[in-house]
């Protein structure tokens, strides 16, 4: 299942301010602020929540998301493939227009669900897609109102 707008490629780091200084270091001048997340998720068997650090970095079209996990109940971000450096590549995330018709589509198709977002009065829902098998890396999904939109491209 590919689809939606591809917008961002994430990576994992123990050390967040250390991974903003790498891409510093390789020319992104512009503020970065970092958000501390606890976020609620219903996994295929429990629910739980993630607590991390998170921080956006755009160049152009393309947002970077560096996460450095505090707390992962169910190991999603401690099973990414190290590349031998600090920031180790985790996953994309498309931006999908419909989400009802989206998640129907999700139940119809053989990628595993990892885990998902989706509060009733969200302007921002998720769903991480596990593709390791096909692509190497897990598949995010998010749809979200055009104002939070907004607000994350102007981050």
């Amino acid at each position: 299942m590919i689809e939606g707008f591809h917008f961002q490629n994430a990576y994992v780091c123990d050390d967040i301010e250390a991974g903003i200084a790498l891409l510093k270091a390789r020319g992104h001048d512009r503020p970065v602020q970092i958000i501390d997340v606890n976020q609620p998720i219903k996994t295929p068997t429990r629910n739980v929540v993630i607590k991390s650090r998170i921080c956006f970095i755009w160049t152009e079209n393309l947002q970077y998301e560096l996460i450095q996990v505090l707390e992962d109940p169910i190991g999603i971000y401690a099973n990414c493939v190290s590349n031998g450096g600090p920031l180790r590549f985790h996953h994309t995330c498309m931006r999908i227009a419909e989400w009802d018709a989206f998640r129907a589509r999700v139940d119809r198709q053989d990628l595993p669900l990892a885990m998902e977002r989706d509060g009733d009065d969200d302007a921002l829902k998720f769903l991480y897609l596990d593709g390791r098998k096909v692509l190497g890396h897990y598949l995010e999904y998010t749809w979200m109102t055009d104002r939070r939109w907004n607000q994350i491209r102007a981050m």
